[in-house]
């Protein structure tokens, strides 16, 4: 998933940015997965397992966190995303400070026809079945790799280090 705001175009050049991931689960655990529109300037038509985008100039990341969940998701009123742990994301044509966090949606979701083209909420299981066969975004692939080491305790410590 690349981020930019509004769902906007790629930047130029390798400038870093601040960026918020949010893992989004439904009432029964779920995680919601959506495939981008392919008007998208970047990843067109690409899977991602995250919601989320660029921190607005003067926006916290815990503010951006909460509002691009509730754009991408298409609801309000979702409790606070919790904040999980931050990595530099660095790629040959991106780079951007990036902290992943985690909320439960069990709102009924209406995603932006924007940036969203399908959508769906897969088990752990499901998810895992399709990592090889879809086309997910290079940034996406690279957080949930990291959100699964994470979770089984093997995140180091330069994994936690401050984001910009």
């Amino acid at each position: 998933m690349a981020r930019a705001p509004g769902g906007g175009g790629p930047r130029g050049g390798r400038q870093r940015h601040r960026c918020v991931f949010i893992e989004a689960r439904d009432a029964e655990g779920r995680l919601f997965v959506h495939r981008r529109t392919p008007t998208k300037l970047v990843f067109p038509s690409h899977y991602d397992m995250f919601v989320g985008g660029v921190v607005g100039a003067g926006e916290s990341y815990d503010e951006a966190a909460l509002r691009e969940a509730e754009e991408e998701l298409g609801v309000t009123g979702l409790p606070r995303p919790e904040p999980l742990f931050k990595f530099l994301y660095e790629s040959a044509e991106h780079t951007w400070w990036s902290h992943v966090y985690q909320v439960r949606c069990e709102l009924p979701v209406n995603p932006q026809v924007e940036e969203v083209a399908w959508h769906t909420f897969l088990t752990d299981d499901e998810l895992t079945e399709r990592l090889g066969d879809w086309e997910w975004v290079p940034d996406g692939l690279e957080t949930y790799r990291r959100l699964r080491e994470f979770r089984a305790g093997r995140v180091t410590a330069g994994d936690r280090r401050s984001a910009g």
